[in-house]
Formats: C-alpha cells, sequence, structure tokens
C-alpha cells in the first residue's frame, strides 16, 4: 500500500463562523483506494498560499510512501530543508497530512486509530467548550457581558459540561504584550465572578487569553483572578519567549495552560522545561499530527503535567484530539465545538454526551466526512484563519475582541 493522490478542500463554516473563517481538509488516497482525511490548522498564510505548501510538502515526502511510516515521513518533513526546528506552517501541512495517513492505516486494519497508540486509556473523555451566545443574545454585546456569559454558562452545564472557556480580557494586538486596562481587568473579574455565582462547583472556570499581555500585564491580571479560582490561565503571554511563561507561573496561584500556537515536542518541551506551564493544548493539525503529540504527552508525564487537546478548527482536527485523548493517560479535557455545520460535516460521527465525548469505535479516525456539504461551502474571504488586529490597547474606552475572527453578519 501507498500513497498515490491528494485532494484539498478548503470550506468556510456558515454564520457565525465558530471554528475560524475556514479549515483546510487533505484527503489522501491509497493506490489500494483507501481514502483517508486530516485536516491542516494553519493561519499564517492565506488558504490558497497554503494549498500549495501542503501539495508541496505532499509530493517530496509523502508521494508513493507507505502510510505507516510515520516516523520516516516527520523526519523527512522536519529535517530535509535543512530546517530541523518547528515551523508552524510546514508542520501545518504534516500535521494534516499525517492525521489522514493514521485514518487510512486504521481503516486498513479495521482499528480505531487509539487502538493503534497503545490501546484504550480513556473511554469517555471529559469535553470542554468557550462560551458561545445562546440564540437570544445580541452577539456584539455578549462578548462584554458578564450576565450574559453567565447565562451561557448555565446552559453548558445543563447539557453536562464540567467545564467552560471564556476571554473577557481585551483586544489580541499585532504589537506584542501589552499591560492589561483597568477596564480589562475590572471586566475579567466581573466574568469570573458572574460565572462563577452562576455555576457555583459544577464547573472549572477557564481564563482563556490569546498571548496578548506582557509578562507583568500577565501576572497583575492574573492575581486579580485567584480569588474565583479558575482552572487555568490559558497563554498569557505570547509564545515567542517561552522563558518569560515561568515568571507567569511562578507569580500567579492558577495553573498556566498554554500550546495553540506551538508545534513539536521541542516547543512544548522547553516551557514543561522551565516550569512555564502545566498544562499543554496542542492544536493537532499544527503542532505534529498524532504520533508527534503521542510523544509529548509522554515527556509531559514526567513533569506531571496534563493534556488538553485545543480546537478552534474542524471536526477533522477534532476527530484526532479525540483519539490522542482517548490513548493517554495524562489526559485532564479536550475543546469542542458543537456547531450544526461541525457535526454535519462528519454527519454525526462523534458527539458529545453528557459533557463527555465516548472514545470512537469505528476504524481510522470513526468519521465519515460529508464531501459534498464541504465542497458547496468554499471560502471566499480575503482574511486568515484567525486574524490579529492592528491597533493597541484602548486604555480610554472598553476593548473587545469577538473570538479571533469578526462574527459574519
Amino acid at each position: 500500500m501507498k500513497l498515490s493522490d491528494l485532494d484539498i478542500i478548503v470550506t468556510a463554516p456558515p454564520a457565525p463562523g465558530w471554528g475560524g473563517r475556514y479549515w483546510i481538509l487533505v484527503k489522501l488516497t491509497t493506490n489500494t483506494g483507501v481514502v483517508g482525511w486530516g485536516e491542516c490548522y494553519a493561519s499564517s498564510v492565506g488558504p490558497e498560499a497554503m494549498k500549495h505548501v501542503i501539495q508541496d510538502v505532499f509530493e517530496r515526502y509523502f508521494l508513493g510512501e507507505h502510510p505507516e511510516n510515520i516516523e520516516k515521513l516527520f523526519r523527512r518533513t522536519y529535517s530535509s530543508g535543512f530546517t530541523q526546528r518547528p515551523d508552524l506552517t510546514v508542520m501545518g501541512a504534516f500535521s494534516g497530512l499525517e492525521i489522514a495517513c493514521w485514518d487510512i492505516l486504521g481503516k486498513d486494519r479495521d482499528r480505531p486509530v487509539w487502538a493503534l497508540l497503545g490501546g484504550l486509556m480513556n473511554e469517555r473523555i471529559r469535553a470542554y467548550s468557550y462560551l458561545y451566545p445562546l440564540e437570544n443574545h445580541d452577539i456584539d454585546r455578549f462578548w462584554t457581558s458578564a450576565d450574559l456569559a453567565a447565562e451561557s454558562a448555565i446552559e453548558f452545564v445543563k447539557q453536562g459540561y464540567t467545564a467552560v472557556k471564556f476571554d473577557p480580557a481585551g483586544p489580541y494586538t499585532m504589537r506584542g504584550g501589552h499591560m492589561p486596562s483597568l477596564h480589562d481587568i475590572t471586566t475579567s473579574v466581573e466574568f469570573c465572578k458572574s460565572i462563577r455565582d452562576a455555576v457555583g462547583d459544577r464547573a472549572d472556570l477557564l481564563f482563556g487569553t490569546h498571548g496578548q499581555f506582557s509578562t507583568a500585564g500577565a501576572i497583575r491580571l492574573g492575581q486579580a483572578l485567584e480569588p474565583y479560582s479558575p482552572l487555568w490561565f490559558e497563554e498569557p503571554i505570547p509564545p515567542d519567549n517561552l522563558d518569560e511563561f515561568v515568571k507567569v507561573a511562578q507569580a500567579v496561584r492558577i495553573p498556566v495552560a498554554t500550546g495553540e500556537r506551538m508545534t513539536t515536542k521541542a516547543e512544548f518541551s522547553a516551557v514543561l522545561k522551565s516550569g512555564g506551564a502545566s498544562i499543554l493544548q496542542p492544536a493537532l493539525g499544527r503542532a505534529g499530527g498524532i504520533w508527534e503529540m503521542k510523544k509529548l504527552s509522554a515527556i509531559a508525564e514526567v513533569y506531571n503535567a496534563q493534556m488538553a487537546p485545543h480546537l478552534y478548527a474542524g471536526p477533522v482536527e477534532w476527530a484526532a484530539n479525540v483519539h490522542l485523548a482517548a490513548s493517554i493517560p495524562n489526559l485532564l479535557m479536550a475543546e469542542t465545538i458543537e456547531t450544526p455545520f461541525h457535526d454535519q460535516l462528519i454527519k454525526g460521527t462523534i458527539r458529545v454526551d453528557n459533557g463527555f465525548i465516548p472514545a470512537p469505535q469505528a476504524p481510522g479516525l470513526g468519521i465519515e466526512v460529508d464531501e459534498a456539504l464541504a465542497r458547496t461551502h468554499p471560502f471566499e474571504g480575503e482574511g486568515l484563519h484567525l486574524q490579529m488586529q492592528d491597533d493597541p490597547c484602548n486604555y480610554q474606552a472598553p476593548n473587545a475582541f469577538a473570538g479571533g475572527a469578526p462574527p459574519k453578519k
């Protein structure tokens, strides 16, 4: 069996677009007719440029290779271009292709992917969700309203979720880490208080940021949130200086989580070694794929750290996250996004059940991709999957940022 064909589909979730502006799906086919699906979580360049990168990586390293040679495929992609260092764009391409190889292997052997990773460790995976607006909510107001966030949290708890994430801490700006405004600190405290009052001890609070603060600013904000005992303080500073994470971790009595923008075990192990984070959040469509993150989970065990796979993408990456989560002992939880489009794209083959994800039992990733649906929603915009704003933090008026990509009207 050899890899013989690649197809790339860029699909755009309908409004309001939770999960990003577009998802890059890859379809690999072998000379024996087995089809595997993967997803490349890549936002450094536009999707048309990324399609060329994926095609190039496939033709150079995957074409004609047996899909079970994951280690060789990784070393070729990681090293052959005189690199041997983390590269988000190249590893984003590799990750989606690698996930598709595992889907092929599972289907060929008639076993779920987790069975090829050492077997089943977790029959149910604890799920968490970002807080999204309810149908009766004003979307623009939602992101700065602690009361609306609390209403959303109550609804998620009713569905069985035991952890909810929210991010009221102000703008994600391309200018780098900044000191949060007093208004943003006050708003963040109000969110924590309102949500904690609403859910009590029925759900953990996951405080999300996206690397928008300076080290001092992150410490200042984190200390203000401590009375509400969040389970984590997510990516409080930019990921381009991993040594600074340890200063935040030592100064704030909330576990630091990070990893959405990191790739390969090299970057993750650096933050583990420094003591800068105790919860790792790899996005498997960019972090190096399933096998590389299986390695990372073993490294994390040595540091008594836990894994919480991240999702701000489509359901194919989610399926990969779920199989990794099912196979590792140091799992904390896995992010999920429940929208009709996410569910329809994989024909409901994996779903959250009362706040937990049952380990898939079907061969491969255990999903059935609706290829026709994916093709009928092409991406026709110009923005990136996620995009930071040019404007700096506003210290005279409230800041707001709607989840990484402005919602479609």
